[in-house]
């Protein structure tokens, strides 16, 4: 069996992806980004998720969620536009540089036929976490995911990996292991794969790239919404003259270190993904 080599993301590299701004910048420029994101009881993950975005430098930030969240959403992270199911079903999603859809979204029917729109609508960079990819196991629809135009990004943890693994009938994640279950789901897919966890694992095609920087205080709920938010504020960030899977890796590189940030001030034991993404912006300034 062919061994896999990993290439561990550094300092330097990060710093030549995450470049100074020009000084005639304007917002539209630092990104336009649509959250497909929360439902009842979930619109935490929508709250991280754009806060995620904002603190990594998004120029703009619209989060589409049921309309009864609005007040949660517009309290929380003031700086968000939100539209409702409805909007987002008939927006002209071309308007924006990145879209994310699956924090907190839930799994019915409704969430799928949105899942399926921007699949067959939108040829940007995506970004699938959480429940958009349960979704697409649930109704059998990872297929869709390999025709696209535009570059996918999953982000699964272990548990959706294997869900991925199985509906797509290639194995299970305890017979793989970490590698090969990268390996095989970049194949699958065609798309970036992330997987969460220990020195987080970023494959596109035979590369495949290690994380250094976090902490096990990182192992709280929501984490994974703030770090969707970061990979899709740096892959709608129009000024940065680098590859998406540059990209994909900063933001994995710069989500551990707003965690080492985070538990050098307050520990790791009481530290929250709230918490992660207060230091985003620490994070990339201490680059």
């Amino acid at each position: 069996m062919e061994q896999i080599k990993t290439e561990q993301i550094t300092t330097d590299y990060v710093r030549s992806i995450i470049t100074d701004r020009p000084a005639d910048m304007h917002k539209g420029q630092a990104g336009r980004l649509l959250f497909i994101a929360g439902s009842k009881g979930m619109a935490g993950a929508a709250v991280l998720a754009a806060r995620g975005a904002l603190y990594s430098g998004a120029g703009l930030v619209k989060v589409s969620i049921p309309d009864e969240l609005f007040h949660i959403l517009q309290c929380s992270v003031t700086e968000a536009m939100c539209i409702d199911r409805e909007e987002a079903a008939k927006a002209d999603l071309s308007v924006y540089d990145a879209i994310c859809m699956g924090p907190g979204l839930g799994t019915g029917e409704d969430a799928m036929s949105l899942i399926h729109r921007v699949l067959t609508d939108y040829s940007g960079p995506l970004v699938i976490d959480a429940d958009g990819i349960n979704c697409l196991c649930k109704y059998d629809a990872l297929a869709q995911v390999r025709g696209r135009q535009g570059v996918t990004v999953f982000t699964p943890h272990p548990g959706e990996a294997d869900r991925m693994l199985r509906s797509l009938a290639i194995g299970s994640y305890k017979v793989l292991g970490r590698l090969r279950t990268a390996a095989s789901l970049a194949e699958a897919t065609g798309a970036i794969i992330l997987l969460k966890g220990h020195q987080t694992l970023i494959q596109e095609g035979k590369a495949v790239y290690e994380n250094p920087t976090g902490n096990p205080g990182m192992a709280t709920g929501g984490s994974g919404d703030v770090l969707s938010g970061i990979i899709t504020s740096l892959l709608g960030q129009k000024h940065l003259d680098a590859a998406p899977i540059d990209r994909v890796n900063a933001a994995a590189f710069l989500h551990g270190l707003a965690g080492d940030i985070a538990a050098e001030n307050i520990g790791e034991y009481g530290m929250t993904a709230a918490d992660i993404a207060d230091a985003v912006a620490a994070a990339f300034n201490a680059l």
